[in-house]
């Protein structure tokens, strides 16, 4: 299971919806609005 970066939902891989990619890395949501959320400022959620 991945954790979305923005509410940290546990999210599966196999069955999301809601990816992006960013530097090489997948990032995985549990809705569209987390995923926006996130491309609109992934290095805040990144940082870590």
């Amino acid at each position: 299971m991945a954790v979305d970066p923005i509410c940290n939902m546990e999210v599966d891989e196999k069955s999301a919806k809601f990816v992006s990619e960013y530097k090489g890395k997948k990032y995985y949501f549990c809705a569209s609005g987390c995923k926006k959320t996130f491309e609109d400022n992934p290095e805040k959620y990144t940082e870590k």
